[in-house]
């Protein structure tokens, strides 16, 4: 600077700002670099829907939100998705004609190997009946049964119960001169899954479903009680009285939070934001941390987005549902 002529106290103003630039020109360099991968991802996101979310589940466990609400964001903003096949899927989530392929990395108790080994078999030739699976992949009697309960085997003209009932025979010794024949196949005494029972036991499986949101099978009753979806809320006006209910998905209470629980619920339109302030919390601890699908009273603020300040709280009339929840980050 002193052969430019910049001396006293000209000098010691300039050395002044390069050293507070200092103080945030690398937090400064991070915020560019999180804007360009938040603009890509939106524009991912927007554009090709299948694609993103299916990158996402094969990049599991990552960030803020579960697979079960990827899938269920994803189906609502315009994805199509299939469930885990024994003879279409591989072990990753994969693009199949425009739909997402769920893989068999997302049935639980089904070993990484034994995945590889179905679809090392199945390259070598398709899987023709279920017996043919139950010889060829080789694996134990639980992760039959587990494919059986999830769908899995439902290529073969299977029910999930006949499937069950079906893996139960297929894996009785055979002596060695009925070794190569196929057991002749009887009808399952079992009756069918229910849908319900049907989501259940893929939340149970695999941690998300395919099929419809849980809370869409409760709807008009619901409704019959007040409760309104997640999609109506931005038509009522700041500061109304409204009743809402949902899976909790996350639950978090920050040290900085002065006490405060902040909670989202999901519903078959969307996300709730709720807040419960620290005398509510220590009032309903029980029901707020220990129930999966809550019902909230609450007043709708809707200045700064949309959030349910929470005035009651209690466990939804709703059957058991197993969805996780990402709590206390």
């Amino acid at each position: 600077m002193r052969q430019r002529g910049i001396e006293g106290e000209t000098a010691d103003a300039i050395v002044r700002s390069i050293t507070s630039f200092a103080l945030y020109g690398f937090p400064e360099s991070h915020a560019a670099s999180f804007a360009l991968l938040a603009y890509a991802s939106a524009y991912l996101k927007a554009h090709h829907p299948a694609a993103f979310v299916c990158s996402l589940l094969n990049n599991q466990p990552m960030g803020f939100y579960h697979p079960f609400t990827l899938v269920k964001d994803a189906q609502r903003h315009g994805a199509r998705f299939r469930p885990v096949d024994v003879t279409r899927s591989a072990g990753d989530c994969t693009l199949e004609e425009g739909c997402v392929r769920l893989g068999l990395r997302y049935v639980r108790g089904l070993r990484a190997e034994a995945g590889e080994r179905i679809a090392a078999e199945r390259r070598q030739r398709p899987f023709v009946s279920l017996q043919d699976f139950v010889d060829r992949a080789g694996l134990r009697r639980d992760e039959q049964r587990m494919l059986a309960e999830v769908g899995a085997l439902n290529a073969f003209g299977l029910t999930r119960r006949s499937a069950l009932w079906q893996v139960e025979k297929a894996g009785r010794p055979r002596g060695p001169l009925f070794k190569d024949a196929e057991p002749a196949a009887s009808a399952s005494p079992l009756p069918d899954m229910s849908l319900a029972e049907r989501l259940g036991s893929d939340l149970l499986g695999t941690g998300l479903t395919t099929g419809p949101h849980p809370l869409a099978l409760y709807r008009e009753p619901l409704r019959e009680r007040g409760v309104v979806r997640a999609a109506d809320l931005p038509h009522l006006a700041d500061g109304a009285r409204v009743r809402v209910a949902g899976a909790v998905i996350c639950r978090q209470r920050p040290g900085t939070a002065k006490g405060f629980l902040f909670m989202t619920l999901e519903d078959e339109t969307g996300l709730v934001n709720v807040t419960v302030r620290p005398d509510m919390f220590q009032r309903h601890h029980a029901v707020l941390v220990g129930t999966a699908v809550l019902e909230i009273d609450g007043i709708l603020q809707a200045r700064d987005g949309l959030t349910v300040r929470a005035l009651a709280a209690r466990p939804a009339p709703v059957e058991d549902v197993p969805i996780e929840s990402r709590d206390f980050h």
